[in-house]
């Protein structure tokens, strides 16, 4: 069934692509969704341009070259605009979504009308109406519910080969003014042992890459949910400056795309390396 074919509420599931299980990574690419179904582009305000402007643009395609290493990735279909898979499902705007009073969040996300249905632009509200907790369970069921199953068995998979396993949750972010080109979150050392979230940064200068961490962005619900650094499973949430990889129009790959891309296959094969290594010396202690 199409995208466009889909039941009211229902969205298309996540994609997995496999790897070899050679590298004790995993991708994560929850924000490039580009299946818009019919009912979600009757319910906005501003059309599909409207609900475009949400997206990490060609994120899952930037990633290409750390999966030709047999590293897996899971990947969204869903767009943001209909449910995001990086807020947690308690993130309820009130704006956009019915519900008993007092059950919203207060976030700050939520607040900015980012919320796991996100309610507004800076344009303008988003929605024509909002919606009912039965459209909102079936966006969970078929979308968000599956996406973090697959991380959680993926994950778990690596975690039993390896000891240890390390989550590079992918996103990309607008231009600001002396901001930096990378920014690696691990808030602020929760979701990832501390050597990891340096070398990453680390990574990313020596391509050329001005690089911080947690500056302005520490990780969103993925690294949140899935890190755990003490139980072997860190996680990390990688933003990369989109005028780095895109053209002018922002919505096609620019000269700088493959850099980028060789910058992700680059944090992967390192980061990779250092957790192998890591655990060659433990088996050797042993």
């Amino acid at each position: 069934m199409t995208a466009a074919a889909l039941t009211d509420g229902v969205l298309p599931g996540p994609r997995l692509v496999p790897g070899s299980g050679r590298w004790p990574i995993l991708l994560s690419v929850p924000h490039s969704g580009r299946h818009y179904p019919d009912w979600l582009l009757r319910l906005s305000r501003r059309g599909h341009a409207g609900l475009k402007m949400l997206e990490d643009p060609l994120v899952d395609r930037l990633v290409w070259r750390a999966q030709a290493l047999g590293i897996a990735a899971v990947v969204a279909e869903a767009p943001r605009a209909a449910i995001d898979c990086n807020r947690a499902d308690d993130e309820l705007d009130p704006a956009c979504i019915s519900m008993a009073p007092g059950l919203g969040h207060d976030g700050w996300r939520v607040r900015a009308g980012l919320g796991l249905v996100p309610s507004r632009l800076q344009s303008g509200e988003l929605w024509r109406r909002r919606i009912g907790p039965a459209e909102l369970r079936r966006r969970l069921d078929s979308a968000w519910r599956p996406y973090h199953q697959l991380l959680r068995a993926e994950i778990e998979q690596l975690r039993r080969r390896h000891g240890e396993v390390l989550l590079l949750d992918c996103h990309s972010m607008p231009w600001r003014a002396g901001q930096a080109e990378v920014v690696v979150g691990d808030l602020h050392g929760r979701s990832a042992a501390g050597f990891l979230t340096d070398l990453a940064r680390r990574t990313a200068e020596e391509a050329g890459f001005r690089a911080l961490a947690n500056d302005p962005y520490a990780g969103g619900h993925i690294v949140t949910a899935h890190g755990d650094p003490l139980a072997g499973v860190h996680a990390l949430q990688i933003e990369l400056d989109r005028r780095c990889y895109l053209d002018t129009s922002g919505e096609a790959p620019g000269e700088g795309f493959d850099r980028c891309a060789r910058l992700l296959e680059a944090l992967a094969r390192r980061l990779g390396e250092a957790l192998l290594g890591r655990q060659a010396r433990t088996l050797a202690a042993e």
